[in-house]
């Protein structure tokens, strides 16, 4: 049997010549003609014979001579080499580097991986950094002093209202949103309320910022809005066994300011200027005692002191000690008698007894400062205007020396010669008013205000000045309270508590006395608005973290919710134990 026939072998390493593919011969493509074996003469083909011939002659003329070191097959043939033979047939020595792999650091590499980095930090930031840095850095929603989220105050009341309204109302104009103190420093308005609303009511959970209380001849229902105004109105009818009705607003532990407010309010006052027992009021409370509720103000209204001594202790004496507190007082007896029972959250409380904080060290109290008190002086209107402080001076006599103490025009504004008596000391100007302000005159509105400012690293450098008819009346200064050796106290502070805004409208004989055969019922007070504008150094919330409220109100729930609880002790709690007086 014959062999099969072999494939030629083609030595691939001699360099060649010749051209492959569609043009693969340098000699020019032998013409039609020629490949017929001439140019036809008389149209006949040639015969068989001589067309093979001469085709065969053609082709070796167009091919050109063969080169004798050429392989068989060469050139046309199937396993003739081709251009790209060199991807096909591997070459050790060439190949040897690519085979290593190479270098990663190439440009194109760099690229590829910065790439992959730059998308593994983008979904790193999306679905981790992104949480956390909306966490640090998204403004969040105040509790305004109180528990939860949308102001639940300490009696657990939710507001009604679904979209709490701003702090700012819509309707305050813009020109006002801010204005250069009496200390010459900007004030930015944080709060405003317009009443432009009619119809509103102030019962527990109505409003996010304040609420009208109901206790003795306080009633919800006697506040509401109309014709742009805030309205309370006192009536003669039977009410908790009592033969008034009136209204008290506020915002005890839902609205407060710390270390800078100026609170402005336009009113119009009720009765006129003839007749006296009409008491109508605008102040602002530390938040740790709340209004009307006896047992919260015991041993901390109205305290402001943050000395550890004798100030703290029940009648301001220890051991009979000082003499000045015993003989200094009303009818030259004692300051306080067992009025006063000592300063409850005193800078003296010993470890681990009950305290709001934020250290047992710190002195805490409730003080007052009064917008103003109306009352009526003959046929003069006049406004008091005042601080109320604990622990006492001498003689309840404040420094009323240039320093410490300014009244601006006094023919307007003189000292008050109430000073205070055994629960209270009083730092008071008096401001005569038009008649025109009265209800029963001219019904005229009237502006007034206080601007408060306290600094806890230096408290020698705050202020309260008081408004009437749009200007300053007096100022008060950190000196007209400071230390007194006599009864052994030291410095009373402008208040660095937290403060709670109030409106009302009383009456009472222990304010002055009332005329109650010439006064017309009912008679209302008209607020037109409530504004209140903060230096850059001031607090917004009743909650703030260097002068704690909502734990310690939570803490105590009968006391904060009972109003005919009275003491401290009625509420069934006790004292904290006083370094100062050797109780730890």
């Amino acid at each position: 049997m014959a062999a099969p026939p072999q494939s030629p072998t083609i030595d691939y390493s001699k360099q060649t010549n010749r051209r492959y593919g569609p043009t693969a011969s340098s000699a020019p493509v032998p013409s039609t003609a020629s490949l017929l074996g001439g140019a036809g003469g008389g149209g006949q083909p040639p015969a068989a014979g001589a067309q093979r011939s001469s085709m065969r002659s053609s082709m070796r003329s167009s091919m050109g001579p063969r080169n004798p070191n050429q392989a068989a097959g060469d050139g046309w043939g199937w396993n003739d080499p081709e251009a790209d033979d060199y991807l096909h047939n591997p070459d050790p020595k060439r190949d040897r580097k690519n085979d290593r792999g190479g270098s990663v650091f190439t440009a194109r590499g760099v690229i590829n991986v910065g790439c992959l980095f730059l998308l593994f930090i983008c979904l790193i930031t999306l679905f981790a950094g992104y949480p956390i840095i909306t966490h640090y850095t998204e403004p969040s929603q105040s509790t305004n002093g109180a528990y939860n989220l949308g102001g639940i105050n300490a009696t657990g009341q939710v507001p009604a209202i679904v979209g709490f309204p701003p702090l700012i109302d819509p309707d305050t104009p813009q020109n006002v949103y801010s204005r250069v103190g009496f200390d010459n420093q900007q004030y930015n308005l944080v709060f405003s309320d317009e009443f432009n609303k009619d119809g509103r009511t102030f019962y527990p959970g109505d409003d996010p910022y304040w609420q009208a209380v109901d206790l003795e001849w306080y009633d919800p229902s006697a506040i509401t809005t109309e014709g742009g105004n805030l309205k309370i109105t006192m009536s003669q009818q039977p009410l908790h066994d009592l033969q008034f009705q009136s209204g008290m607003l506020q915002s005890w532990n839902q609205l407060c300011f710390q270390y800078s407010y100026y609170m402005e309010v336009r009113v119009s006052l009720p009765g006129s200027n003839r007749v006296a027992g009409f008491w109508p009021g605008i102040w602002t409370m530390g938040n740790l005692g709340r209004p009307g509720y006896g047992a919260t103000t015991d041993g901390v209204w109205p305290y402001t002191y943050d000395s550890c001594d004798v100030g703290t202790a029940p009648n301001q004496t220890y051991n009979g000690l000082p003499r000045a507190a015993l003989t200094t007082g009303t009818d030259d007896g004692s300051l306080s008698y067992a009025s006063l029972p000592g300063q409850r959250l005193s800078s003296c409380t010993c470890r681990g007894e009950d305290h709001p904080g934020p250290t047992v060290n710190t002195g805490r109290g409730a003080p007052e400062i009064d917008v103003i008190e109306a009352q009526i002086s003959g046929t003069v209107g006049q406004m008091s205007q005042s601080v109320q402080v604990a622990p006492f001076d001498d003689f309840y006599q404040f420094n009323n020396r240039s320093n410490a103490v300014e009244i601006y025009n006094s023919d307007v504004t003189l000292w008050n010669t109430y000073l205070g008596g055994v629960f209270q000391q009083a730092v008071s100007g008096l401001t005569s008013v038009d008649s025109s302000v009265y209800q029963a005159t001219s019904g005229r509105f009237n502006i007034y205000g206080v601007e408060v400012f306290s600094d806890p690293k230096n408290r020698g450098a705050g202020h309260i000045t008081w408004v009437s008819s749009g200007v300053k009346t007096w100022t008060m200064y950190p000196a007209a309270v400071g230390p007194n050796d006599r009864v052994s106290i030291g410095q009373r502070l402008i208040s660095e508590e937290p403060m709670a805004m109030i409106l009302n409208f009383g009456m009472s004989n222990g304010f002055q006395s009332v005329d109650l055969g010439n006064l017309k019922f009912p008679a209302q007070m008209l607020v037109d608005y409530v504004r209140v504008y903060q230096r850059k150094e001031g607090v917004l919330g009743c909650d703030p973290a260097d002068h704690p409220t909502s734990a310690y109100i939570a803490k105590h729930p009968e006391a904060y919710s009972n109003p005919n609880l009275t003491t401290w002790a009625q509420a069934g709690n006790k004292f904290p134990k006083n370094s100062f007086l050797g109780q730890c």
